[in-house]
């Protein structure tokens, strides 16, 4: 069996993650575009508020080889 690619564990890592929200949708019969944004809103915010809350700022980053982005000037101007 081949190995998982770095992708493939990052996908897995951010599936479970989102452990909550794939139950939900379990449940979801009838899919249309308010239902699917829905999701998508939710996904993004639970993926903003596990960045801020990581002990290690861009350990999710770092743990699957991808290089942490830098912020923007302005913006870490602002902080």
């Amino acid at each position: 069996m081949p190995q998982p690619t770095r992708i493939d564990l990052l996908e897995l890592d951010i599936d479970l993650r989102l452990t909550e929200l794939w139950r939900e949708a379990a449940d979801i019969s009838e899919w249309n575009l308010e239902v699917v944004s829905a999701f998508m809103r939710a996904a993004y915010g639970k993926g903003y508020c596990d960045a801020l809350t990581e002990d290690a700022p861009g350990s999710l980053c770092l743990e699957h080889g991808y290089e942490v982005p830098r912020r923007r000037e302005r913006d870490a101007a602002e902080a």
